[in-house]
C-alpha cells in the first residue's frame, strides 16, 4: 500500500525516556509561508561500494517478510523510506523525517525550503532509511537520528544510506546508496555418520532457530557515516524449515536449507534477517527434528524413529561471539547417528568436515 506507515509506540518510547535531543528544529507553524522544492532520487543498493548485480542482489536480500511469496525485500515500491537533512555545522534539522514515496519507477518528494535561501550553512548533510517509520528521535548535536525498528520492519530487510553531503543551491537530485545494516542468516545441512553402512537414513523434518533478536533501535550518525544498534531484548523464534526430505551424505553433498526442500544454490534457501547480537551460552542455538529410517546391522534390526531433536549453540562460533551488522551467515550442521545409537560401533569414512561450523560468506 502506497501509504502504509511502519509505527514502533514501544520502542519510540523506551528511547525517547533515555534520550534528550539537543538539535534546533525548524518550526513550520512558525513561517509565513512555505516554499516547495520537488527532488528526485538516484537509488541503488550496494555492497562495499560496487553495484550488486540481479542475481546477487536477490541473495542478500531474501528474508521473511513474505513467506508465501518468498518476496525480495529491497526497496520495495509500495514502501516509503524515510529522509533526514542536517545542516551539521549549526545542530540544525532542515529536512525531518520527509516520507518518500514512489511514483511509477521514479522516487521523488516535496521538500519546505522556505528557510534555506537564508540558511546557516551552505551544505546540508542528508541521510535516508529504509522502510519509514512514523517517529524518530535525534541526538546530542553531532548529527545522529534515531530510527526504532519493530520486528516486522525487522523483518523487512532494513537498510540505510550513506551520507550525502550536497549544496543547497545545486539540490536537484540526491543520489542515496543503501546499504544493509542487519544480518542475513541461513543453514547448510548434511549427514556426517561416519559408518557407510548407516550413512543415508536421515530425513530433516523441522529446524528452528531460537532467541533471533528481532527489534531495536539504530543510531546513525550522518557526519560520521556510521551507525550502531541499541538492542531492545526483543527475541522471536524462525521456522526455517518444516518438511520431510532425506538428507544428503557427506560434505560433497551438502545442501542449503529451504522452506520445505533442501537447495543446491543460496539464492534459493530461507534465510532471515536478524538484529546484530551479543551470542550468550544457551540462548541462541538452532533446534532440527529429524526421522531416522529403519535399518539392519550386525544382523539386528533397528525400528524407525520419529521426532528426534537435536540442538546445536551459536555459542563460540563467531569471533568475540558477536554478530557483524551488513554481513550474511551460513551455519553447517552435520546430523550424527552417533548421537543416537551409542551402542553401535561406527567406523569413520566422511572426511573434510567440522560439526557445526559458520562460514561469513559476504558483507551484503
Amino acid at each position: 500500500m502506497k501509504n502504509r506507515i511502519y509505527t514502533s509506540a514501544l520502542l519510540v518510547a523506551t528511547i525517547c525516556a533515555s534520550l534528550c535531543s539537543c538539535v534546533d528544529m525548524w518550526d513550520a507553524s512558525e513561517e509565513p509561508e512555505s516554499k516547495s522544492q520537488k527532488v528526485g532520487f538516484k537509488i541503488s543498493v550496494t555492497r562495499d561500494g560496487q553495484a550488486i548485480d540481479d542475481r546477487r542482489q536477490g541473495i542478500m536480500t531474501k528474508g521473511a517478510y513474505d513467506v508465501a511469496s518468498n518476496k525480495i525485500a529491497t526497496m520495495d515500491k509500495d514502501i516509503p523510506f524515510g529522509l533526514v537533512g542536517i545542516d551539521y555545522d549549526h545542530h540544525a534539522v532542515v529536512v525531518d523525517n520527509a516520507l518518500v514515496e514512489s511514483y511509477g519507477s521514479d522516487y521523488n518528494a516535496y521538500l519546505n525550503t522556505y528557510n534555506w535561501e537564508s540558511i546557516r550553512s551552505d551544505r546540508i548533510h542528508f541521510s535516508a532509511y529504509y522502510p519509514y517509520v512514523e517517529n524518530i528521535s535525534y541526538g546530542d548535536g553531532y548529527g545522529e537520528y534515531h530510527i526504532p525498528y519493530s520486528v516486522e520492519e525487522t523483518s523487512a530487510g532494513p537498510l540505510v544510506s550513506k551520507t550525502v553531503e550536497m549544496a543547497v543551491m545545486q539540490l536537484n537530485l540526491i543520489p542515496l546508496e543503501f546499504q544493509h545494516i542487519t544480518n542475513d542468516i541461513g543453514y547448510c545441512v548434511c549427514d556426517i555418520t561416519p559408518d557407510p553402512n548407516l550413512q543415508g537414513l536421515i530425513h530433516l523434518r523441522k529446524l528452528t532457530a531460537y532467541n533471533v533478536a528481532s527489534a531495536g533501535v539504530f543510531f546513525n550518525n550522518v557526519v560520521m557515516n556510521h551507525g550502531f544498534w541499541h538492542r531492545q531484548g526483543y527475541y522471536r523464534n524462525v521456522v526455517v524449515f518444516e518438511g520431510d526430505v532425506k538428507v544428503g551424505v557427506g560434505s560433497e553433498n551438502e545442501k542449503f536449507v529451504g522452506f520445505n526442500t533442501l537447495e543446491d544454490h543460496m539464492v534459493n534457501s530461507h534465510r532471515y534477517y536478524s538484529i546484530p547480537d551479543e551470542i550468550k551460552l544457551d540462548k541462541q542455538y538452532v533446534e532440527v527434528v529429524y526421522d531416522i529410517d529403519e535399518f539392519t546391522i550386525d544382523n539386528y534390526t533397528y525400528k524407525p524413529l520419529k521426532d528426534q531433536v537435536a540442538r546445536y549453540q551459536l555459542y563460540g562460533l563467531l569471533p568475540d561471539n558477536v554478530f557483524v551488522y551488513g554481513k550474511q551467515y551460513t551455519f553447517h550442521i552435520g546430523l550424527d547417528l552417533r548421537d543416537v545409537y551409542s551402542e553401535i560401533s561406527f567406523t569413520a569414512s566422511v572426511e573434510g568436515w567440522e560439526t557445526k561450523i559458520y562460514e561469513n560468506n559476504d558483507v551484503f
